[in-house]
């Protein structure tokens, strides 16, 4: 591809921590060869150097959680050709949406010293909710070579490779014991997608559901055999409520387990 034709890339933030962006600049090597083949026409975490749109892949990180949120977001929307958004803040609301629960007006009494000065939405929301979504890459933070593969796949005209499977999987190939099996650790391993590499169950602690969940996963299964076995509702309920716990999969879980404790 000539240097004169190349894509031009823009990279925004939103509510988040930044985390799922510095894995685009984590691929240290990589970026070389991949800034040889776009143009990074805006990315703040990385140069102040702008360069205005429209741009060809946008990556989004962070939810929506202020009115001004709102607004940039459909400005975003109108200059890309492939939104991509990126994290567990942009495709499930992230740990913040933890609020949703709760009420925000409680919280910023008790947090701020003039609550009047804040301008949040009441939900803490993932970037679908409000405009077309081209691609989600799941993870908090996101795995770094699922970002290049993603980006090397629009650039092909093809479709990403990634793990469609649990986990359970990573646990497997890596030689771990099922935590839930052999010692009775709650863990959401089968219901969350892989990507992560099992990092938590290898080091004996259960999964959080950092990358969401996977394609058709079954909540009501796990949360049935851990009660069982011996795991509180309202300990599930935490469980579920971390990282990406207002998925589909692990909010609607959460409330039916909150619904039924005692």
């Amino acid at each position: 591809m000539a240097s004169d034709a190349r894509p031009k890339l823009a990279v925004h933030k939103f509510s988040s921590c930044d985390g799922c962006q510095l894995a685009l600049l984590s691929l240290e090597d990589e970026l070389l060869s991949l800034v040889g083949e776009v143009e990074v026409a805006y990315f703040l975490e990385a140069s102040s150097a702008t360069a205005a749109g429209p741009y060809d892949v946008v990556l989004v990180e962070g939810s929506i959680t202020t009115p001004h949120d709102l607004e940039r977001i459909r400005a975003v929307r109108k200059d890309a050709k492939y939104l991509i958004t990126i994290g567990a803040c942009a495709t499930t609301g992230g740990i913040q949406a933890l609020r949703n629960w709760k009420d925000v007006e409680e919280f910023t009494r008790f947090v701020y010293p003039t609550p009047a000065f804040i301008h949040t939405l009441k939900n803490s929301t993932p970037i679908s909710r409000h405009v077309a979504v081209d691609f989600e890459l799941s993870g908090c933070p996101i795995n770094k070579t699922q970002l290049l593969e993603v980006i090397t796949a629009l650039l092909q005209g093809r479709a990403p490779h990634l793990p469609p499977h649990a986990v359970c999987m990573e646990c497997k190939r890596r030689g771990t014991v099922c935590i839930t099996v052999a010692q009775g650790i709650p863990c959401l391993g089968p219901l969350t997608l892989a990507g992560c590499g099992a990092i938590c169950p290898a080091y004996n602690r259960g999964c959080y559901g950092c990358f969401g969940p996977m394609e058709n996963p079954n909540p009501d299964s796990l949360t049935n055999h851990l009660q069982r076995t011996g795991t509180r509702a309202d300990e599930l309920v935490r469980l579920l409520r971390g990282f990406t716990g207002y998925a589909e999969a692990f909010r609607s879980a959460s409330e039916k387990l909150e619904k039924a404790a005692p």
